[in-house]
């Protein structure tokens, strides 16, 4: 099968969108599969075999130097300066430029691919795709209404308005899911809230949840006493990296710990502020642009994992955790009781939002060797039984031809 997966964005190690697109096209690829993946800035790293067709955007979100206004000379075509027009309107415009991009880089390929998947951009060039014949499926890790209404809610004064504005490429996805044959996501969770966020017809879509390397998040034998790791995506509240904190500060007044915070944190941002309000700096380390190499590492090396997140679609860092054996301690909040389970086989379920949970939860497994080893033990048992990327790259597959049926039925 020839395969064209497209990613508007594809952050190699760090975030749920390029971990899918990395693991997913080595998987396809692995079964014998032709994978040709087009990205955005960030570019994927990809695995032997597989294709990378860079669809450059102006990168006007990217390090060093975000919301950049670009040079006279940067501009190529209408689409970038409707791009940079979002921008300074404070709307995130990637996923509706990429999907234009990527309509124009795929006319004329019609017969170089079976199947087009796209990951989580549901922008309307989408549709220019399926009127091109192309069959389509995509991805809906989880519909982005839970990030806006917590976005928003953070948010103070005036700052609420630009951060509904931001948010703003919701109402665009909402249309383009609901005129896409097959969608896919990640969890049960996912799926419910897809329903409601998107009215998607019933029969559009199935879950095939994510999954982890087995081999390279694997227990490594060796624990540095009191380190705690939370991997988190962004420092966004979503995330509920706060909430964490506050219970690191309450337990380092009782233990020796330290929290290793995989992030990428704005020095001014609230979670920066909050570790100095705290005074935590000297128990807290912060560290970003890591490989799955040194991720694996890092979670097999620590004595709790923590997943503190107000809402997750899925939560691979949970599963990457639970995959090195590492005692988990997460929130009941979205798909996570799915993924980990909600019978403490695999990990500790405490409340959103509630930091003494947290703490208190924190001290239980310190101080109870047997029961870290029972979770550590059951945890990585669920991810080797659960979570393999060859499973969901053969269920992935299986939903292609399905959609390869229904376009030749004209359906």
């Amino acid at each position: 099968m020839r395969i064209a997966l497209l990613s508007y964005r594809s952050k190699p190690h760090c975030g749920g969108q390029g971990v899918y697109v990395r693991h997913l096209s080595a998987g396809l690829a692995a079964l014998g599969h032709d994978v040709e993946v087009f990205s955005g800035q960030p570019y994927p790293e990809l695995d032997a075999g597989v294709r990378l067709t860079k669809v450059p955007s102006l990168d006007l979100y990217g390090e060093p130097e975000p919301f950049r206004t670009p040079r006279l000379r940067e501009y190529r075509d209408w689409i970038d300066v409707v791009e940079v027009a979002l921008m300074w309107t404070a709307a995130f415009g990637e996923p509706l430029t990429f999907s234009l991009r990527a309509k124009r880089v795929l006319r004329g390929r019609r017969n170089d691919f079976d199947v087009v998947h796209d990951n989580q951009c549901l922008g309307y060039g989408l549709l220019s795709i399926k009127r091109q014949g192309f069959p389509l499926v995509a991805t809906i890790h989880h519909p982005i209404t839970r990030d806006r209404a917590l976005a928003v809610k953070a948010a103070r004064g005036l700052k609420k308005i630009s951060a509904w504005r931001w948010h703003s490429f919701l109402a665009m996805q909402g249309r383009v899911a609901r005129r896409i044959p097959s969608l896919l996501t990640v969890s049960k969770s996912s799926e419910d809230d897809i329903r409601e966020a998107f009215h998607v017809k019933p029969g559009v879509l199935a879950t095939i949840p994510l999954g982890v390397d087995v081999d390279l998040f694997a227990p490594s034998g060796r624990r540095v006493p009191g380190e705690i790791v939370c991997v988190a995506s962004a420092d966004a509240p979503l995330k509920g990296v706060s909430y964490l904190l506050e219970a690191v500060a309450k337990v380092s007044a009782e233990r020796d710990i330290h929290l290793t915070l995989v992030s990428k944190l704005d020095p001014e941002g609230p979670s920066a502020k909050l570790i100095d309000n705290l005074s935590i700096a000297d128990r807290v380390s912060v560290v970003s642009g890591i490989d799955d190499t040194e991720l694996a590492g890092l979670l097999s090396r620590a004595e709790v994992a923590c997943v503190p997140s107000l809402y997750e679609g899925f939560s691979l860092p949970a599963v990457e955790a639970m995959s090195c054996g590492t005692p988990l301690i997460a929130t009941r909040a979205g798909a996570i009781p799915e993924v980990v389970g909600d019978d403490e086989s695999a990990a500790i379920l405490v409340e959103p939002r509630d930091s003494e949970a947290l703490a208190q939860a924190l001290l239980r497994l310190l101080d109870d060797p047997g029961l870290a080893a029972r979770l550590g033990a059951g945890g990585r048992a669920r991810a080797q039984a659960r979570y393999s990327w060859a499973a969901v790259a053969q269920a992935t597959v299986d939903r292609y031809q399905a959609a390869i049926d229904a376009a030749a039925e004209g359906r």
